[in-house]
């Protein structure tokens, strides 16, 4: 174990210690505080297990995804599958399913069945909090990839609501997608590709791991794509209806400027729990003369 995270430190690795840890927890199929009760016996591995831990902490040396190693990635409480193909679930992006999960869930209040339409799904990660944290929701993804739609439908399956999540093959900035919700959508979330074409990823495991298709946003700005997952939701949602789209620290003010009246209302722009400025979110202005629905969500 002090050899594996002296490699992976010496490599560059943000988080060697834990890496390692990880790493062999999952050789051993034991949990964290069960490997390391057996570290301080001084329990030895089997040639076969210190073979395959030193094939994986070699791939992690070459900044291979940890979350590719093990198969999954944490996010919000769920356990999602994940490998080449499909982009990798980030901490921030709990930010942006969470917000999308308390709009649901005052729609819920009120005594509502939730509609929510999650663009741009990936792994399905956030579609499958709304459907984990609000029992009543029924949700949409959409996937343009065919690879990231293939490990979205792996994670669909193996969840407890898959009934209620339906998953979509299209271009989540289409009209031709989901045509017959227009109107009537409670909730839309997207965490859309947005990396403008001359910023080049730090991290080696974004840079030459994650699908192209789900880093470069379009245009000089990056902002193709998100500007195309606002004009959909424009026509998805209902008035008074809640969109929450994730985003690069340096574009919440051209997302609040997308968001603008006279067709949105309150545009906000939320910091993750790092406190760096991660998502956008606002309301469909509702026609002059009307009242807000019973249960509907403030602006956040």
């Amino acid at each position: 174990m002090r050899a594996a995270r002296a490699r992976l430190a010496a490599a560059g690795v943000p988080s060697p210690a834990v890496d390692a840890d990880l790493l062999a927890a999952g050789v051993l199929g034991l949990g964290l505080g069960e490997l390391r009760a057996a570290a301080l016996r001084g329990t030895a591995l089997t040639a076969g297990q210190a073979g395959r831990l030193a094939a994986l902490v070699a791939r992690r040396e070459a900044r291979e995804p940890l979350q590719h190693l093990l198969g999954t990635a944490p996010f919000r409480g769920l356990e999602l599958l994940v490998g080449p193909g499909v982009f990798v679930p980030r901490p921030e992006t709990e930010t942006t399913a969470g917000l999308a999960v308390e709009a649901a869930a005052q729609v819920a209040r009120s005594g509502r069945r939730p509609l929510v339409v999650d663009l741009c799904t990936g792994s399905g990660a956030v579609a499958l909090a709304v459907a984990s944290e609000v029992p009543s929701a029924v949700v949409v993804a959409v996937e343009l990839d065919p690879g990231a739609h293939a490990w979205a439908r792996r994670n669909v399956d193996a969840h407890r609501s898959a009934e209620r999540v339906r998953l979509v093959l299209g271009d989540a900035t289409s009209a031709e997608v989901l045509p017959e919700l227009d109107g009537t959508v409670d909730v839309v979330a997207s965490n859309p590709p947005y990396v403008p074409p001359g910023a080049v990823p730090r991290e080696p495991e974004v840079r030459d791991h994650d699908p192209a298709l789900a880093l470069w946003g379009g245009g000089e700005d990056g902002l193709l794509v998100p500007r195309g997952v606002v004009a959909r939701a424009a026509a998805l949602l209902a008035p008074g209806g809640f969109v929450v789209v994730e985003h690069a620290e340096v574009q919440g003010e051209s997302l609040r400027g997308l968001l603008a009246p006279p067709a949105w209302e309150g545009a906000t722009t939320h910091d993750d729990a790092g406190g760096r400025p991660r998502a956008t979110s606002a309301r469909l202005a509702r026609p002059a003369g009307t009242c807000a629905p019973p249960g509907s969500a403030p602006s956040q």
